[in-house]
């Protein structure tokens, strides 16, 4: 999952302010854009008119140009005219300073040992403290998944020249089961256009799946079918994926009988539902970007109705696992997108039918309902 970081906004330009920058700029469209419609619009001016070179190439030219004046170009296309749009936004160079990023990662790496062996539920680590052990194949298997998502994101956008942070992961001590909220990166710079953004988004997802199934179908070989034992205990419901590879691995289950998973079992689960949670068409999620690449300015209508379908979800399996996520989605992440600097270059065709997939794949990973107690 990643997050950008936006910045508190100065005040709105003056008319005066506006019209000096505008003069500033103008002159920097010549040999890229034949303008003709200029307007502020907050703190963006636009300027509208026939666009002389392709889109990347335009890019190319105005971002030197118009970095020595303190803003960035987006290309768009509305009211039957290319506009070149100018923000005070310029790509933030930030020093490698990775102290926060390991300390995080070590509490993490902490929290999900602790979570994967039971302790604070199962016994007491301060009395039994070699029994922490047992979690050290849930914790690496589960951070093997989440680092694999995030370092997709992560060099990828530094193949295509992004600024980027290294992943910050979030610990989480109990009563939280898995010991970890997952793990984000921060994008400092807008993707230059359609393609890369989608290439960015997708990476995250994709990676981490080429290292959650395996463990977890080596979890399942590990694992043992047995009788429902009396009394509550906490369930981990099925998406269709994991419905399948557990009818590999067993067959038909007998009546009255469960799937009982190795630790690494449980950490593939965890991966396969944050990928699921990630892919989710909604804001600035991974399923957001992809949603965006796919159907740009129809963005926010498709956060919208993912945020429905969710709350639809919720009421059709009793679930409040669902209700819970798309408020979170709802007042932390909204339903915005950051436009890439070229709005106009189309998606290839490949890489569509990859985002249609991802869209599949989504459907495929999702468990009605997450985590029940019976």
């Amino acid at each position: 999952m990643r997050f950008w970081p936006f910045r508190g906004r100065p005040a709105p330009p003056s008319a005066d302010s506006s019209a000096f920058a505008i003069a500033e700029l103008a002159p920097q469209l010549s040999g890229v854009l034949a303008v003709e419609q200029v307007r502020a619009e907050g703190h963006a001016l636009a300027f509208g008119g026939r666009l002389l070179q392709s889109p990347p190439a335009a890019i190319t030219s105005l971002q030197p140009r118009f970095r020595s004046f303190g803003y960035t170009p987006f290309l768009q296309a509305s009211d039957g005219l290319t506009w070149v749009r100018a923000l005070p936004f310029v790509e933030v160079e930030a020093p490698s300073r990775p102290r926060l990023n390991i300390i995080l990662f070590v509490l993490t790496v902490l929290s999900t040992v602790v979570s994967g062996s039971g302790a604070f539920f199962d016994f007491n680590p301060l009395t039994e403290p070699l029994k922490l052990a047992n979690g050290f194949p849930f914790a690496f298997t589960l951070l093997g998944i989440l680092g694999t998502h995030e370092f997709g994101h992560y060099f990828t956008a530094r193949h295509y020249g992004a600024s980027v942070s290294l992943p910050y992961f979030i610990p989480a001590p109990p009563p939280f089961l898995f010991g970890t909220l997952g793990a984000i990166i921060r994008m400092r710079s807008p993707a230059r256009d359609r393609n890369s953004l989608f290439d960015i988004a997708a990476a995250g997802p994709l990676a981490g799946l080429i290292v959650a199934l395996p463990a977890l179908w080596l979890g399942l070989s590990w694992s043992k079918v047995g009788p429902v034992p009396p009394g509550g205990a906490v369930v981990f419901g099925d998406s269709l994926a994991m419905r399948f590879m557990t009818w590999l691995a067993f067959g038909p289950l007998p009546p009255g009988h469960d799937v009982f998973v190795h630790p690494v079992a449980l950490a593939g689960w965890v991966g396969l539902f944050v990928t699921a949670l990630n892919l989710i068409p909604v804001g600035q999620l991974d399923g957001g970007r992809i949603a965006y690449a796919l159907f740009g300015a129809r963005h926010r209508q498709v956060s919208l109705a993912a945020f429905l379908a969710l709350l639809v979800l919720g009421a059709v399996t009793g679930s409040g696992n669902w209700f819970v996520w798309a408020f979170l989605l709802f007042f932390v992440m909204g339903f915005q997108h950051q436009p890439p600097l070229d709005d106009l270059s189309p998606l290839s065709p490949a890489r569509y039918a990859v985002g249609i997939g991802c869209l599949i794949l989504l459907f495929l990973l999702i468990p009605p309902v997450p985590i029940a107690i019976q």
